[in-house]
């Protein structure tokens, strides 16, 4: 996603003039609160600088530090946010970007569709909070 989101001012420690490469449309991305010592740590992203500046680590997997003000390019971007092991360690399911289950396995369906957690993607850390509600049904969330 590097190439689709451009700074083009900071306006202040956590809130940055963006556009979107694609459309040209501006829009205010502003760090989210719980994420904002993360972002402040650069040696990730200098590693990787293809990839977006708002992307950072947190263990083994990579979190969007603009997610509640994030373009909708980046609400539809399809990646992988999390891989959903069975607990003998089958991978069963996949949640995208969009925080979308994909799978074949009917017990996640029906755990996955009783959840409150993924009804709102604005929620402050839902990625978290999915993660939390799936490991704690015995599942292993990577």
């Amino acid at each position: 996603m590097g190439d689709y989101i451009a700074i083009e001012e900071q306006k202040g420690p956590f809130d940055f003039l963006c556009s979107s490469v694609t459309t040209g449309t501006l829009f205010i991305a502003r760090i989210d609160e719980d994420k904002q010592d993360l972002f402040l740590d650069h040696k990730w992203i200098e590693q990787h600088p293809n990839a977006c500046t708002f992307l950072r680590p947190i263990g083994d997997r990579i979190v969007c530090t603009i997610h509640e003000t994030s373009p909708i390019q980046c609400k539809a971007y399809r990646c992988v946010v999390m891989q959903i092991f069975s607990p003998d360690e089958k991978l069963i399911g996949k949640v995208t970007g969009t925080l979308s289950l994909h799978t074949d396995d009917p017990e996640l369906w029906k755990i996955w569709e009783e959840s409150d957690q993924k009804s709102n993607l604005n929620t402050p850390n839902v990625e978290d909070q999915i993660f939390q509600f799936l490991e704690s049904r015995g599942y292993k969330i990577i």
